[in-house]
């Protein structure tokens, strides 16, 4: 076949207009009921638990789910599977450890939950920068993953597709706030596990059902190197050769989401803890199921594509990864390639206009977390010692939305080369590290102190996000430092920091509490267990 991809579609601009259509209604109706900064920030509280299980997973299953997980199954094989796997080990931990708290302790961020019992302005600061600095790696995934879709759905310059998926984000959160993305959200998460089943059921058909013969054929497709079975496509290696490396991306996968401040803001848009947590249990099964069958879609990609394309003035021929990374280097492209040759040109456009519709619902979700951060910790709790009117509020979270986009539009054109679920992997390195340990340590531990999240937050923080610039991908890859072979070097060797800088911070928090006691915040612990078990006093 010749794929459409790089050339306007109509069947693509067809779907893209009808789900922007509908998401831009939503938000018109949203906006209607949205005035008070609770309707803003938490959609009035008033949304079920079954509602927000498919917000969650909706929030959940990203552009790095569905377009960087398939592609780096396609491209690295079983490696590519660590991703699906350990995003979804640390949705127990997050029912168990997380959900109940945060809904009985918190308001509008997690910093509510952190801060309960302790100094509210520097662990509200400190809580600010470790929040942001997740959402905005998180998001720089998301733009790259919307970026590279418009560009090849509509024959667009990259820079424009960005700047365009940056203006119909901010629509939606600045007119629409919670209650427009929480359902934004519901819908998207239907389309998208209704056209990945699809996906996958077209896939498994061409191999009679039989997944053995799927993976047979992807064997003899990429044939182990000098015949050892250790290194086919099927087994561990291809992507992190490293243990230590392969450790700190599974810690960092498992423990980052409960640290995502889009994630954990969900939880205060329904009205109990107990609606918090059949929420994540809604969300865990919705999940689980989407990523174990996103990876026969990486699979299917890799043995099954095939292609001409006019490369270097010819038209050539071209087939599983070689074609992929043709159309996209980091492999994002995988899934709507393999849509298109499967379902056509219909499909294609069904499948790209669900992906842009994930990308621009987590965006969205992202840069209200963004917003939270700044406007509620640092401009009401900080600066206006929250004494701010309800204007105030909305008035300051829509300015933070702005300056959030923009930054959002600007990290995607620079970082336009990277897989989007290796890019999402370092988002989670940084909350893993910035804001479960000191999370975690409020809740459980009663030595905690002021001055422990604050140095917990900080540490976390700064050693991750400063081993993510020294690391091969950002030092080696964006500054354009390379070896005698041609591959990025870094200053510091791996390219996920979790193990390192997760414990650092721990160890941080554990000892600067040690150091610092505080007998009022020793003596408020047993309130905050009364309150975070029983809900007294919970908005």
């Amino acid at each position: 076949m010749t794929s459409s991809l790089g050339t306007t579609s109509v069947s693509a601009v067809l779907f893209f207009f009808v789900i922007i259509a509908i998401t831009l209604v939503i938000t018109y109706w949203a906006a209607r009921k949205t005035k008070t900064s609770s309707e803003y920030y938490a959609a009035g509280r008033s949304v079920s638990a079954l509602q927000n299980g498919f917000a969650l997973a909706g929030d959940y299953m990203s552009a790095a789910s569905f377009l960087g997980i398939s592609g780096m199954v396609a491209l690295s094989g079983y490696d590519g599977m660590i991703y699906a796997t350990g995003w979804l080990m640390g949705w127990p931990a997050l029912m168990f450890l997380v959900a109940e708290p945060l809904r009985n302790l918190g308001k509008f961020t997690f910093a509510d939950v952190v801060a309960f019992r302790l100094r509210q302005k520097p662990v509200r600061i400190a809580a600010a920068i470790g929040g942001i600095l997740t959402v905005l790696f998180y998001t720089i995934a998301q733009m790259v993953g919307s970026g590279h879709l418009i560009r090849l759905m509509f024959g667009m310059p990259y820079e424009l597709a960005e700047i365009l998926v940056g203006i119909v984000m901010l629509a939606y959160v600045l007119f629409g706030g919670m209650l427009a993305t929480t359902w934004v959200q519901i819908i998207k998460a239907v389309l998208l596990l209704c056209g990945v089943t699809l996906l996958t059921f077209l896939t498994l058909r061409q191999f009679g059902f039989n997944p053995v013969t799927l993976y047979t054929r992807v064997v003899e497709m990429y044939p182990a190197a000098g015949g050892d079975p250790l290194k086919s496509a099927l087994a561990p290696g291809a992507l992190t050769k490293s243990p230590i490396e392969a450790i700190s991306l599974g810690l960092a996968l498992m423990f980052g989401l409960l640290g995502l401040p889009h994630i954990l803001m969900r939880f205060y848009t329904v009205p109990d803890a107990k609606a918090a947590r059949k929420s994540v249990l809604y969300a865990t099964g919705l999940i689980g199921y989407f990523y174990v069958i996103i990876p026969i879609v990486g699979f299917g990609a890799a043995v099954l594509l095939k292609a001409n394309v006019v490369k270097d003035g010819v038209v050539t021929s071209l087939a599983g990864r070689d074609l992929v990374t043709y159309f996209d280097k980091g492999g994002n492209m995988a899934a709507p390639l393999l849509g298109e040759l499967l379902g056509g040109q219909a499909f294609l456009g069904f499948i790209a206009a669900v992906a842009f519709a994930t990308i621009l619902a987590v965006v969205a979700g992202l840069t209200l977390a963004g917003a939270s951060a700044y406007s509620h910790d640092i401009y009401v709790s900080v600066i206006k010692n929250g004494r701010a009117t309800e204007e105030e509020q909305v008035k300051v979270a829509k300015i933070a939305t702005i300056v959030f986009g923009v930054m959002a539009v600007a990290l995607g054109i620079l970082f336009k080369d990277e897989n989007v679920a290796f890019m999402v992997g370092l988002a989670f390195a940084i909350a893993a590290s910035a804001n479960f340990p000191a999370l975690l340590l409020s809740v459980l531990w009663k030595p905690f102190t002021t001055m422990g999240a604050v140095w917990s937050i900080v540490v976390g923080a700064l050693s991750s996000s400063t081993l993510i610039v020294l690391s091969p991908t950002v030092w080696g890859s964006v500054f354009k430092h390379f070896d005698a072979l041609g591959n990025p070097v870094g200053l510091f060797p791996y390219k996920n920091p979790a193990i390192f800088s997760m414990t650092a911070a721990f160890a941080a928090g554990i000892l600067v509490s040690l150091l610092t006691p505080e007998k009022d915040a020793q003596e408020k612990f047993e309130d905050e267990k009364l309150r975070t078990y029983l809900g007294v006093g919970a908005e």
